[in-house]
């Protein structure tokens, strides 16, 4: 612990002498960074820059600070990345079990605007099996299949615009009636 500043002298030039002391005495010789440009902190309006800095410096994903529902849709989004790597359909059914537990634990109690369903285990294996097969005759694997688990209801102006384009591409809609 430092000694207390003496009565009668200068706070600032207290502190001089004691910086300049110990640098005297090598307390400042090889400390890790030496002679490297501090670290950007952030930009100066980012309230969260010592967030990010910890997660950079941590290796932690930003992905737990995400809201529960937005982080078990990414989940389900990369499902099919996660079951790549398993060995076994018992294995694939599994993990998708685990993820549609907490998709269940999170439903039974909601707290936001967002939805989530629970992932397609059939889908999932479907597509799990078609990339393993494609793996072991050595083609390239198939796109990943339309029927995605998290993907919402077609909203109503999509469905009118497809039924548009179907009505004015038909020949029947330029024929007289």
């Amino acid at each position: 612990m430092a000694e207390r500043k003496p009565p009668g002298i200068d706070f600032e030039t207290w502190v001089d002498r004691q910086i300049r002391e110990a640098a005297d005495r090598g307390a400042f010789d090889d400390l890790p960074g030496a002679g490297k440009p501090l670290p950007e902190q952030g930009a100066p309006d980012d309230e969260l820059w010592w967030v990010k800095n910890y997660l950079r410096r941590e290796g932690v994903s930003t992905d737990a600070l995400l809201p529960t529902p937005l982080r078990l849709r990414r989940q389900i989004e990369q499902l099919p990345d996660t079951v790549r790597g398993l060995r076994s359909e018992q294995a694939v059914r599994e993990v998708v079990a685990e993820l549609n537990r907490q998709v269940a634990d999170w439903l039974r109690a909601p707290s936001g605007p967002w939805t989530v369903r629970p992932a397609n285990a059939d889908s999932i294996v479907r597509q799990w099996r078609a990339e393993r097969e494609a793996a072991t005759a050595g083609v390239a694997p198939t796109a990943p299949t339309t029927d995605n688990p998290s993907s919402g209801p077609t909203r109503w102006w999509q469905r009118l615009a497809r039924r548009r384009q179907r009505s004015e591409g038909s020949p029947d809609h330029l024929a007289p009636q």
